[in-house]
């Protein structure tokens, strides 16, 4: 497929009610830990799959919010939030080289483990606001977050924001997969 734009995202803000489908926006509007309100929702059969985890090169928006000069490498992990061994969030975090100091190094060894318990337990965090985007399938980061997938789905639903954690930066992505919220029942 012909990779035809990139995402646009604005303020969390700017979100009409009728933009997003309502299962859909509560998630993208909710404050706080995601990974506890997955948990949540889940009734606790929650994990993560690490999908991939090493240095290359942010998208470019992804870069500029972050200070990265373009071609240069940062620390990008990609992960699926299951439910039941269903995926319902795609998220991507993009850690530059400079944020992975001091304590900040524990990020690179988090594997399966989810990355919003670290963030929150955090005394130092901070977290920027939350910008939104809608991805149709000839978006770069719909196909990244939907190449795992065994059916392409049509829109995405995504938010992002940028956590300081020591005052060093990383971005968190989180895309919303259509079956977000839909825990199918463990078989006996």
């Amino acid at each position: 497929m012909l990779i035809t734009h990139i995402a646009k995202w604005r303020s969390s803000h700017q979100l009409r009610p009728g933009d997003a489908p309502a299962e859909i926006r509560r998630w993208l509007l909710a404050p706080g830990s995601l990974t506890r309100l997955l948990q949540q929702a889940s009734n606790g059969d929650f994990r993560v799959r690490l999908l991939s985890q090493g240095w290359e090169t942010p998208l470019p928006d992804e870069g500029r919010l972050l200070g990265i000069r373009a071609k240069r490498y940062a620390m990008v992990r990609q992960v699926q939030l299951l439910c039941n061994g269903v995926p319902w969030v795609y998220a991507r975090t993009v850690i530059p080289r400079t944020t992975l100091v001091g304590r900040q190094r524990r990020f690179v060894h988090l594997g399966n483990r989810p990355l919003g318990a670290v963030l929150f337990a955090d005394p130092s965090m901070r977290r920027s606001e939350v910008q939104v985007t809608r991805l149709e399938p000839q978006m770069k980061l719909h196909q990244i977050a939907s190449a795992e997938l065994a059916d392409l789905p049509g829109t995405i639903w995504g938010r992002r924001s940028i956590f300081r954690l020591s005052d060093r930066p990383l971005l968190v992505s989180e895309l919303f997969l259509p079956t977000v919220g839909k825990c199918p029942r463990k078989e006996k």
